[in-house]
């Protein structure tokens, strides 16, 4: 008799958006060109702060506002108001700041994977975009490829809160035990949705090691081809 495997109930898949693109460099570089132009634009903002000190600023924001602590957009507009009025400017920076943050941000190469990957999954299950971030698909170009998407914003909480989770499920229209979870981290996405009752795949770009200490994802894929190939399903 074949042996029944969990992944044979799923029917809504939820990702990370991490696994799309390679997040880190593209952050990088959208601060780096912000923290120019405001150089260029403002330069008493960027005599007084550094780039270090604009970072401790936002950590502390984040501390300050536990309840928009998972809203990046709202910590970095309340930085630049703070530093833009210390300067003397008053708003004038912020909006220009905002959208030249968000052109770099969302200037991203996708992995080659990711769209016939996505593709495919989406001939089968209903795709959820979950992210803690913000970026904009509709930019991209591959808002096509989710039926939904679910942000730390709108959900209220950022990965591993069970709350973005929840808001997931009932986006995706499944039950927790037929939502998969797919993610890079193994805390924020693993064990987040784990512990929400969602089944998990863990995907290791780099050949990383699994921290021994956290709970082991239901698979282990190095890209979404892969996921396809765990899934059974056909490109």
């Amino acid at each position: 008799m074949p042996q029944y495997s969990p992944m044979q109930a799923i029917r809504t898949i939820t990702l990370d958006l991490d696994d799309t693109w390679a997040i880190r460099p593209v952050i990088a570089r959208a601060e780096k060109a912000l923290y120019a132009w405001l150089q260029e634009r403002y330069p008493r903002v960027t005599e007084r702060f550094s780039p270090e000190e604009l970072l401790h600023m936002r950590e502390n924001i984040a501390t300050e506002n536990r309840g928009k602590s998972h809203d990046f957009t709202f910590l970095r507009r309340k930085v630049l108001s703070k530093v833009s009025a210390a300067a003397g400017y008053g708003e004038a920076p912020v909006d220009g700041a905002m959208a030249l943050f968000s052109a770099y941000r969302n200037d991203v190469e996708v992995f080659p994977d990711v769209r016939p990957a996505l593709g495919a999954l989406g001939e089968k299950y209903r795709v959820i975009a979950v992210t803690n971030g913000n970026a904009d698909l509709d930019m991209i170009g591959i808002r096509d490829l989710f039926d939904d998407v679910v942000s730390a914003s709108i959900a209220g909480a950022a990965k591993p809160a069970r709350e973005i989770f929840d808001v997931a499920v009932r986006t995706g229209g499944a039950q927790s035990h037929e939502t998969l979870h797919v993610g890079d981290h193994p805390e924020a996405d693993v064990v987040g949705a784990s512990n929400a009752g969602l089944r998990s795949v863990w995907v290791n770009r780099h050949g990383d090691d699994w921290p021994d200490h956290l709970q082991h994802p239901d698979g282990i894929v190095k890209d979404l081809g892969d996921l396809l190939a765990l899934l059974g399903v056909q490109s």
